[in-house]
């Protein structure tokens, strides 16, 4: 082993904290590829295949491609996973306190959720058959 500096050692440092960033990036991305809506599955095969032919200009292209559509993809996520956990606690609060809402309510409750994205038609459908029946 050789003498290991301070410069050296802050050097290395700073090549691992940059290794992680970039590892973490490559996540980021790649999540935001397979999670997002308006590609299709050509275009996220192809962006996928530029990424992993060509990491670094791949990963920075796609940032300034579509940067600014990775926060609102999250944002949009995150309220859809708000509001399914809210609905969630509130349906175990009203079987829970003997107290069930009204079926407008519920019905209510149901749309918002599909309006949101986190349930679909047919869930829908199903649900407001279960409050109606």
């Amino acid at each position: 082993m050789g003498n290991l500096g301070s410069g050296q050692f802050f050097l290395s440092l700073l090549y691992f904290a940059m290794f992680f960033i970039w590892i973490w990036m490559m996540v980021v991305v790649f999540g935001d590829i397979f999670r997002s809506d308006d590609l299709s599955g050509w275009g996220k095969a192809l962006w996928t295949i530029f990424i992993i032919v060509l990491p670094y200009l791949g990963v920075f292209a796609y940032l300034i491609a579509r940067g600014r559509g990775m926060g609102e993809r999250a944002q949009q996520m995150a309220h859809a996973q708000d509001a399914a956990a809210r609905a969630y606690i509130q349906q175990a609060v009203d079987t829970k306190g003997g107290g069930g809402a009204s079926a407008a309510e519920e019905i209510g409750r149901l749309a918002t959720l599909r309006d949101q994205g986190v349930i679909n038609e047919a869930e829908f459908q199903q649900g407001k058959a279960k409050v109606l029946g």
